[in-house]
């Protein structure tokens, strides 16, 4: 029966915990869809991050803030389903959750019922503290934060620029990281933040914490699964590139264009045939009409 309702193997809270207090580190990426998330999750990744990022990477948005939680939950469904391993985490898009703590509540509560995911990840330090705790302590959500660079207010926070540069700005995201723990977070995401800053916070924590664009000293890393892959042509400076995608899949697309203008595609191989004799049956059926 234990085997019913329980598999040993996914990844949740206390496996990252622990993985915190064993010195693991954590590799997590994102994913938008079923074959992305299988791919992810067979090659061993702790966490599949459905981000807001889909607006951009996806959908064609020029920001995160278009995306609406209707988008969220599509690519929620598609992506738990190709998982069996890994967390896999949705972010609460822009206006979902800032606006009262019962909307935020409403909200979480309809990704995590209509996905399966297993938590859910907002934007906002100290500020959010009191979403974070609603969420916990109320309703059982796992919530992971997201501080030092915040897309979603990247136009009144003079846009995508580093974090934590000076000792006044760094002090403020330490206090937002203590915030967050105390409310009831699980980890805590540094997106482009000063690499001393996120050293000290994850020298402290108990919690894990996840970087990208944050340097080496923080309990995991983060990426966008396009940037990996090399599916742009240009990725982030903190991103690294593993395999030039874009450049592969555009060469098999124009051998295809050529290969059909040219009728080499379909060839023999690809092609099926009627029983033999039965083609001339055929003809002969159809000149009699």
């Amino acid at each position: 029966m234990k085997g019913i309702y329980l598999n040993e193997n996914k990844i949740g809270v206390s496996t990252l915990l622990n993985m915190k207090r064993k010195g693991e580190k954590i590799a997590m990426v994102t994913a938008y869809d079923y074959p992305t998330a299988l791919l992810a999750d067979n090659a061993g990744v702790d966490i599949i991050l459905v981000g807001d990022s889909v607006g951009m990477v996806v959908l064609g948005y020029k920001s995160t803030v278009p995306v609406t939680l209707e988008e969220i939950i599509h690519h929620s469904k598609a992506v738990v389903r190709g998982v069996s391993r890994a967390m896999v985490i949705s972010d609460m898009p822009y206006l979902s959750y800032q606006v009262s703590v019962e909307e935020a509540m409403r909200n979480a509560g309809r990704l995590i019922k209509e996905t399966g995911v297993e938590a859910v990840k907002i934007e906002g330090g100290k500020e959010m503290a009191n979403i974070v705790e609603a969420l916990v302590k109320k309703l059982g959500i796992p919530v992971m934060g997201h501080i030092g660079l915040t897309p979603q207010r990247a136009a009144i926070s003079n846009g995508y620029k580093l974090q934590g540069k000076d000792a006044k700005s760094a002090k403020e995201i330490i206090e937002d990281a203590f915030a967050l723990e105390e409310a009831g977070a699980f980890a805590i995401l540094f997106e482009f933040t000063a690499a001393e800053v996120a050293k000290i916070i994850t020298e402290k924590l108990s919690i894990p914490t996840i970087g990208i664009g944050s340097g080496p000293y923080c309990d995991g890393q983060v990426l966008v699964l396009h940037d990996i892959l090399g599916l742009y042509k240009s990725v982030p400076k903190f991103a690294k590139k593993y395999v030039d995608l874009n450049e592969i899949i555009s060469n098999a697309l124009k051998t295809y264009v050529e290969d059909v203008r040219s009728c080499r595609f379909p060839a023999k191989e690809h092609t099926f045939y009627m029983k033999e004799g039965e083609y001339k049956k055929l003809v002969e059926l159809v000149e009699m009409k």
